[in-house]
C-alpha cells in the first residue's frame, strides 16, 4: 500500500501538501523506516550554530521545528490508532503553536532530541506492522474531517519531508 492508493476523501485538502511530498512507490513501512534514517541523518547534520537558530522573530528553531516533528507524529499516530481500530469517536484537532514553549526544546541537546525520535517512530513503525491493509483504509473523523488510518499515517511521513525542506531553504 502506497500514497497513490488513497482518494483524496481520505484526508482533508490540507494534508494534500504533505501527502503530495510521499514518493508514490513507497509504502508506509518503507517511508517510516526511510524517514527515520532520513530525519536523523538530516538532524546530526545541523551544526550546533543553527539548531537554535530562528529565521524570523516568530519562527520556531531547529531544535523546536524537531520536536514538533515528534508531537505531531505522536498525535498522528495515536488518530491512525484509534481510526485502524474503527473507533468513530471524532478526534479533536490540536494547536501546535501551544505545544513548543512546555517542550523545552531548546533546553534538550540535539542527541536527545533524535533519541527521542527514534524511540517514537520504532513505536510507530511497531504498531504499523500489527494492523492489516483494511484496518488501514478505516475511516473516521479527526479534526472535524474524514480521515482513514492510512492518510493519518502519511502525513507523518510528509510532514517530516515538509519541515526538512523548510529548514534547508529558510534556515541553513
Amino acid at each position: 500500500m502506497n500514497s497513490t492508493d488513497l482518494s483524496p476523501k481520505e484526508y482533508d485538502e490540507y494534508y494534500g501538501r504533505y501527502i503530495k511530498k510521499l514518493s508514490p512507490q513507497v509504502s508506509i513501512i518503507e517511508g517510516f523506516e526511510i524517514g527515520k534514517d532520513d530525519v536523523i541523518n538530516f538532524f546530526e547534520s545541523i551544526s550546533p550554530e543553527k539548531q537554535e537558530y530562528r529565521y524570523d522573530i516568530n519562527k520556531w528553531s531547529v531544535k523546536e521545528v524537531l520536536q514538533h516533528l515528534i508531537d505531531t507524529e505522536r498525535i498522528f499516530i495515536y488518530r491512525c490508532f484509534r481510526i485502524a481500530r474503527n473507533d468513530q469517536t471524532p478526534l479533536a484537532g490540536y494547536d501546535q503553536n501551544i505545544y513548543i514553549d512546555p517542550s523545552g526544546a531548546n533546553q534538550k541537546s540535539m542527541s536527545e532530541l533524535i533519541g527521542e525520535f527514534e524511540i517514537v517512530r520504532q513505536s510507530s513503525i511497531s504498531f504499523l506492522n500489527s494492523i492489516n491493509d483494511d484496518q488501514l483504509m478505516y475511516i473516521g473523523n479527526a479534526n472535524g474531517g474524514d480521515m482513514s488510518a492510512r492518510a493519518a499515517a502519511f502525513t507523518i511521513i510528509g510532514h517530516e519531508i515538509w519541515h526538512m525542506d523548510i529548514i534547508k531553504e529558510r534556515y541553513l
